[in-house]
C-alpha cells in the first residue's frame, strides 16, 4: 500500500510562544525551526529506507512556514525542491480576531464564544474566521485524490506538510473518531510527523505525532 507522510511544520516564534497562528500573517520559521526541520529531513530518511517510494511526491501549504519546511526536507531527502507542490487548500485555520492571541487571551476576549469553540471547534467558528469543519472541507479536497492515488500502488509515497488543526482533522477522520474531539484527542508538535497507508480495505496508521530524531 501507498504511504503518507503526514507532516506539521516546524517551529516558529509564534508556536514557541504559544500564540494562534493562522492565515492572517506569514512569518517563516524560528531560527531553532530551521535546525529541526533539517533532523527530521534525516529522520524521514531512514524511514523511506523503509518504506517502497519509487514514486515520491512533495506538497505543502502555501504558507512560508511550511514551504521552508518542505524546503528543508527536500535538501535533505534529495528531492528537486521545484517539484514541490504547493496547495492552498492546506492552510492553517483563519483564527479570525483570535489571531495572534494567547488561548487565555481568546477566552477573555470572547468568553462564551470561546467555551463554545472549546467545546466544539469543528462546528463553532473562530469571530471573523473558520471553524474545523470549514478547514476540513478545503484540505479534505487536496489529501482525497492523494490519498487515492496512493492506494493504487504500493510504491507510491507522498510527503505532505501542513498544519496543527489541517493535520489533527485529518486523523481524526482516518481514525473514525467524533470530529468534534479532534483537539482533545490528538496532538501534533511542530516538524512532527504521522504515516498513514493506504490500499487496503482501511487505513493503515503506522505512526502518530512521531518525532525528528
Amino acid at each position: 500500500m501507498g504511504n503518507l507522510i503526514l507532516v506539521r511544520h516546524s517551529v516558529t516564534a509564534a508556536s514557541s510562544a504559544g500564540r494562534n497562528l493562522g492565515q492572517r500573517t506569514d512569518p517563516p520559521l524560528a531560527l531553532e525551526g530551521g535546525v529541526l526541520a533539517g533532523r527530521l529531513a534525516q529522520t524521514l530518511g531512514t524511514e523511506l529506507a523503509e518504506l517502497p517510494h519509487d514514486d515520491l511526491r512533495v506538497l505543502s501549504s502555501s504558507a512560508l512556514r511550511c514551504r521552508q519546511t518542505a524546503d528543508a526536507l527536500a535538501l535533505g531527502l534529495e528531492v528537486d525542491g521545484e517539484a514541490i507542490e504547493a496547495a492552498e487548500g492546506l492552510l492553517e485555520l483563519d483564527y479570525g480576531a483570535w489571531d495572534g492571541l494567547t488561548a487565555a487571551e481568546c477566552q477573555a476576549r470572547d468568553p462564551e464564544l470561546r467555551t463554545a469553540w472549546e467545546a466544539d471547534p469543528f462546528e463553532t467558528r473562530c469571530p471573523d474566521g473558520e471553524s474545523g469543519s470549514d478547514v476540513a472541507r478545503r484540505a479534505f479536497a487536496v489529501l482525497d485524490p492523494i490519498e487515492a492515488w496512493l492506494a493504487g500502488d504500493r510504491a507510491r509515497c507522498a510527503i505532505v506538510v501542513a498544519h496543527n488543526h489541517v493535520n489533527r482533522l485529518r486523523l481524526c477522520a482516518l481514525l473514525g473518531w467524533p470530529m468534534r474531539e479532534y483537539r482533545d484527542r490528538l496532538a501534533q508538535d511542530p516538524a512532527a510527523y504521522s504515516i498513514v497507508g493506504f490500499g487496503g480495505r482501511e487505513p493503515v496508521i503506522r505512526r502518530v505525532n512521531a518525532g525528528p530524531a
